[in-house]
């Protein structure tokens, strides 16, 4: 049983990529991800892109220590990013894990963001995040979530994600709330923290994207 799927990218900010975590972990590369990947003595189960960031040498490397290699044309409708995610799907893990596109291009960022929503829509029995060393992201859709402490990820900011998020009561936090809304463009709901206690959020209607963060 595939409990995690981490797929890594190229980009700055890469978290959660060690030879010795847990069992049930699997690692995917997205092109220069897969480099990072092998030379971090992990074997991905699949390395996948047009491979246009590295060298002829390296894209051996990564080919000699790959379980599987998937080199596609440079001319496509999708990123390095979302093949990787799909093929991260098709192992049907409990949690999609993406690093590796925070820190850098915000082009890229904004990209891994949209596709991760999109695919958190579509496929609501997989949980999907974002990590870096100082954040995580994921979204919500209506009902009641358990929000649990978040360890090294101290605070905790709620925004919407496309239209309004209404009916929103918070329980639990450091700061409450009770039927409220939150609008595209609202900053009150940033920099919460989670109390001692479990603590819920619920909500009826709209995305609710969340951000856990820790001070750099």
């Amino acid at each position: 049983m595939i409990r995690e799927a981490v797929v890594v990218a190229g980009g700055p900010g890469v978290a959660g990529i060690r030879p010795d975590t847990r069992e049930g972990t699997v690692f995917i590369g997205a092109d220069r991800g897969a480099l990072r990947l092998v030379r971090s003595g992990i074997r991905p189960v699949l390395s996948v892109g047009d491979f246009d960031s590295v060298t002829a040498e390296e894209f051996r490397e990564i080919s000699s220590f790959s379980h599987r290699v998937i080199r596609v044309g440079g001319e496509k409708d999708e990123t390095d990013t979302e093949l990787a995610l799909a093929g991260a799907i098709r192992l049907q893990p409990g949690t999609v894990t993406l690093t590796g596109v925070t820190g850098g291009r915000l082009d890229h960022a904004q990209s891994a963001m949209h596709a991760v929503y999109r695919l958190q829509d579509k496929h609501p029995e997989i949980r999907f995040r974002i990590l870096d060393p100082d954040n995580e992201l994921y979204f919500l859709r209506p009902g009641r979530h358990t929000v649990h402490d978040g360890g090294e990820y101290r605070y905790i900011s709620f925004f919407s994600f496309g239209g309004p998020v209404t009916g929103m009561t918070l329980e639990g936090f450091r700061y409450e709330a009770v039927n409220a809304e939150i609008r595209p463009g609202t900053t009150l709901f940033t920099s919460n923290e989670a109390g001692g206690g479990e603590c819920t959020i619920s909500f009826e209607t709209g995305i609710c994207l969340v951000v856990r963060s820790t001070d750099a």
